[in-house]
């Protein structure tokens, strides 16, 4: 997309989106990859510790993931609207677009970080195309569709898990799978932890062994969801939601209603999971299925406080800074990946399970600090991101112009 063709708006939503899921990704990143789902993982707790969980799993929990998807999806149509003017094939371009989008994820997972999502929005972004064309109601009833299906499968796995639990024939492998998601002292975060403190030609080893099997399960566990909020991100965009042409004070009933909806029973989750222990399937069971039909309402909930936050104040320096980061989402994305990679991983600094949960924050900060920093001077001079003239090359298969016209 040229620079004069951009959306204000949606740049501001998207550098709101990738600053959100470093908030979430940190905690993958620093620690054992239970922890994500489970604090007791990273060993005993302090009050900072459950705060800073509390606050992820209420607020930022796959809120962020589902604004950045239907950023994703909002602009999978403008893409294909750019290209039918030039006289192009806008849906062909887009599967080459996701060709090159998967490829770049995969060197991303393999040589960087395991909680790759690129892949999967190259995949998921192929089936929404199938949609580009439906009304902005028939693709709302397909999103929430989709959401019912994603919450079905989810909450049966929970279910099985439930079922293992009682079952009398395996109750060691039941013993070790639970273990695995809540004992720091078991044998899996024990060798997961000098895996991620060890040199880089094992990780890699580690990731090439398992990708069939565990992208593909996460994959299975997150395609459906992704494609609701894609769908749901184009009828938004359709309704004029996306592009900031709603009052500011639409965006406020609307913010006001979603976090109503979804704050409370949020916070009644995350109380649960602490007065239950941090029980190991009453935590995993909160942030795979119960929390995930809130999880709707309060990402359209941020998009629209953030939407209204501008509206209110479009002339702020901040706003400048935050669109700037969305411009620059994919080098964002992978950017933060390889400086906290590089800060936890043993061929790095080697800080991996070294900080407390509690700590986490003041690294989000500074990639935060980071991304506004860079970014705003970054597109004064150039119109794409690094990452960005890299896959728009890919695609046209001939390098593209980076520097802005002077």
């Amino acid at each position: 997309m040229s620079p004069s063709s951009r959306i204000p708006a949606m740049d501001v939503l998207r550098g709101c989106a990738v600053m959100g899921i470093l908030w979430m990704n940190i905690t993958a990143f620093a620690l054992p990859q239970s922890a994500y789902s489970n604090p007791a993982a990273a060993g005993p707790l302090s009050g900072g510790d459950i705060a800073f969980w509390a606050a992820s799993l209420i607020l930022v929990d796959g809120k962020m993931r589902g604004l950045f998807a239907m950023l994703f999806g909002a602009s999978m149509l403008l893409l294909i609207d750019r290209e039918e003017m030039a006289g192009r094939n806008g849906a062909r371009t887009q599967m080459v677009r996701a060709g090159w989008l998967f490829a770049i994820g995969v060197a991303h997972y393999l040589l960087l970080w395991w909680g790759d999502i690129l892949m999967l929005y190259a995949l998921v972004g192929l089936v929404a195309l199938l949609f580009a064309q439906r009304e902005p109601l028939a693709l709302v009833k397909a999103a929430f569709l989709l959401f019912l299906l994603h919450f079905l499968l989810v909450a049966g796995f929970i279910a099985s898990l439930y079922a293992w639990s009682h079952a009398p024939g395996d109750a060691q492998g039941f013993t070790r799978f639970i273990a695995a998601l809540s004992d720091p002292g078991s044998p899996a975060i024990r060798q997961e932890i000098a895996l991620y403190r060890g040199d880089f030609l094992p990780i890699l080893r580690h990731k090439l062994a398992g990708l069939p099997g565990d992208w593909l399960w996460s994959f299975t566990m997150t395609a459906l969801e992704t494609l609701g909020f894609m769908l749901l991100g184009m009828a938004m965009l359709k309704g004029g939601f996306l592009t900031g042409r709603w009052n500011a004070d639409q965006y406020r009933r609307t913010a006001r209603h979603c976090f109503a909806i979804g704050l409370p029973p949020m916070i009644a989750l995350a109380l649960w999971v602490w007065w239950s222990g941090f029980a190991p399937l009453s935590a995993l069971g909160t942030a795979l299925a119960w929390s995930f039909p809130f999880r709707i309402p309060l990402s359209v909930g941020w998009a629209a406080l953030i939407l209204w936050l501008l509206a209110r104040a479009p002339g702020h320096a901040l706003v400048a800074r935050l669109a700037a980061a969305g411009r620059l989402a994919l080098s964002n994305y992978l950017g933060t990946s390889l400086l906290m990679t590089a800060i936890f991983y043993g061929w790095g600094l080697g800080n991996f399970a070294h900080v407390r949960p509690a700590a986490l924050p003041l690294f989000v900060v500074a990639g935060w600090a980071a991304m506004l920093l860079w970014s705003q001077p970054y597109v004064r001079r150039f119109a794409v991101g690094p990452a960005e003239w890299l896959w728009r090359s890919l695609v046209r298969a001939q390098p593209q112009k980076i520097r802005r016209s002077s």
